[in-house]
């Protein structure tokens, strides 16, 4: 068997990920091994986590504290009952917003109010400006708009621009009522995370022995699955450019 390494980029987010894959294997097209699944529970729970984890990369990829987030309502003459109804308003939404601004990356998800069981939506926005959103938005109240966070702790550690938590807060906005396939909508020209050629290494790693944490960044999670391969997180220091320096404001 051969050890493999290879990362992920998602805006200040490195993740690396190390398993081993058969001799035979050219390590420039290695990929993680697909596992064996014991029932169809956990092969839910592991397309689920995929599924999760790409939307998370997205997320930090393409939005950053110039980004909107905002919460978008129904009033009561325009009120929507049902999802599909909720979802040709947020399609049409979504294409007045580029009408105006061609160039605007735009993530929309649908949910109902805990206490209110009405319908209302959540948009994570980059190149729309804040009155505009509140000008275009003719069918009820903008509960909230407000920039993203530069600065987002977990377990007391500054992670910057690692929008991680609240990615996944608006990923589980889905309920099965929605229907379809897709948890949320969002326009062609998001940006890509930028993934690194895989190689090959001799290394032994673990979570107590984690790769070399690269220059400007802090390594803030480390793991090994239960399916065969460790998993990194890395973020990049706050205060800190592309290539490790600080930034000068």
């Amino acid at each position: 068997m051969k050890r493999v390494k290879v990362h992920t980029d998602s805006g200040v987010v490195r993740e690396v990920a190390v398993f081993n894959v058969p001799e035979r294997v050219d390590v420039k097209r290695a990929k993680p091994p697909r596992p064996r699944f014991k029932d169809e529970e956990e092969r839910a729970a592991f397309c689920l986590d995929i599924a999760r984890r790409r939307h998370v990369r997205k997320f930090n990829a393409n939005f950053g504290p110039a980004s909107y987030y905002s919460t978008l309502t129904f009033n009561n003459e325009c009120e929507v009952h049902t999802f599909p109804e909720a979802r040709r308003v947020r399609d049409n939404f979504i294409r007045v917003l580029k009408y105006h601004c061609q160039e605007a990356r735009i993530i929309m998800y649908m949910g109902r109010g805990k206490s209110t069981h009405r319908i209302h939506f959540h948009m994570v926005s980059e190149g729309v400006p804040q009155e505009l959103i509140s000008k275009l938005w003719k069918y009820g109240e903008v509960k909230r708009i407000s920039r993203l966070r530069a600065h987002n702790y977990y377990n007391g550690i500054d992670h910057g621009q690692d929008y991680t938590g609240l990615a996944n807060y608006l990923f589980d906005h889905w309920t099965p009522e929605q229907g379809g396939r897709r948890r949320y909508k969002q326009t062609a020209n998001l940006r890509e995370p930028e993934k690194g050629k895989p190689t090959e290494v001799r290394r032994e790693y673990s979570p107590r022995r984690p790769p070399r944490t690269p220059k400007g960044y802090i390594l803030v999670e480390s793991k090994s699955t239960k399916y065969g391969y460790l998993y990194f997180k890395y973020v990049r220091q706050p205060g800190q450019n592309r290539r490790g320096g600080r930034r000068k404001d």
